[in-house]
Order: C-alpha cells, then sequence, then structure tokens
C-alpha cells in the first residue's frame, strides 16, 4: 500500500472495501471540497454535470421501502415515472435516508445499503463510456461505467428524466 495515500472517512473506506470485494478497479476519489451537487462533483472530476450519477431516495408509501433512483446529473427525476414503476412515493428525509441506505444525504452510494432498496437506474447514463457516484461520503466518488453499474446493483434501467416542459407565461 502507498503510505503517501490519503486516509479515506471511514464511510468512503467501507465502500472502498466493498467495491474491492466486487472485484471493482476504480479507486474511491475524494474531492478538496463537497461533492453534493452535480455540478460540484462534475467540477472536481473534470467531467460533465450529465455523467455525474446522482443517487435520489424517496419513500414508497405501501411498505416504508427506500425506493433509489439513480439518475444523471443533468436530468431531473420525474416522480409519476417513477410512481408508475414502483408505487405511490413519499418524501424521504436526512432520518430516513440515513436509516434505510447507512449514508448521509449528499454521499448516498449506490451500493451496499443497510436496507435493500427497490432501485432504478436512469437510461441515459448508458449514453457516457463511465459515470461517477457517490461513494458514501459527500467528498468521496468513484468511477464505473453504466452497465457496471447496472451489474453491481440489480437496478432496473428505465425511463426516468422528467420531460422538458415549455415555461408557461
Amino acid at each position: 500500500m502507498n503510505d503517501t495515500a490519503p486516509t479515506l472517512p471511514s464511510s468512503a473506506q467501507r465502500v472502498a472495501d466493498l467495491l474491492s470485494s466486487m472485484g471493482h478497479d476504480q479507486p474511491v476519489v475524494m474531492l478538496p471540497s463537497t461533492g453534493r451537487t452535480s455540478a460540484e462533483a462534475a467540477a472536481a472530476v473534470g467531467c460533465s454535470v450529465a455523467e455525474i450519477a446522482k443517487s435520489i431516495i424517496f419513500r414508497r408509501l405501501a411498505d416504508d421501502a427506500p425506493v433509489l433512483v439513480i439518475a444523471s446529473g443533468g436530468n431531473r427525476v420525474d416522480e409519476s415515472k417513477v410512481t408508475a414503476l414502483v408505487g405511490p412515493l413519499g418524501k424521504a428525509d436526512a432520518k430516513f435516508v440515513r436509516e434505510k441506505t447507512g449514508y448521509a444525504i449528499g454521499g448516498v452510494c449506490p451500493v451496499g445499503h443497510v436496507v435493500e432498496p427497490v432501485m432504478l437506474i436512469d437510461r441515459d447514463l448508458f449514453n457516457f463510456d463511465s459515470v461517477w457516484a457517490a461513494a458514501g461520503h459527500p467528498h468521496a466518488l468513484f468511477s464505473l461505467t453504466a452497465t457496471q453499474l447496472e451489474q453491481m446493483t440489480g437496478g432496473t434501467v428505465a425511463d426516468v428524466r422528467q420531460d422538458s416542459v415549455p415555461a408557461a407565461g
């Protein structure tokens, strides 16, 4: 091991260990500043906002299950499309997100959850050679392909993007 490698926060180290156990060969990268938004993360790693695989958690009303939508950073998620696929949704507050995923908002990784979520993957992520996902901490990311994301998570690839709506006026 390289002695000059920075020490990862415990949540990011847990993700790094999990990724390694899955045979994923890309490292967890710590950003010098927060990657809480897709724009911040993209600027830090030098990619487009659309290449950020952002994690959005909902609460399914029928059974209180976590629903994780992994969306392209440039897309807004259409809750009606998600509802059509998984059932009625409610908002997930910070406590729900932490209890169900084991991660804080801003660092929700696609893998390694406390409770296995219902998972949808934005089909638009497949437009890129690679994407960046949160690695368990607001300053931590890792790179992978959309196909690897699908294989690691078992998520369903779906159209979750909100269609552009002309401005009212």
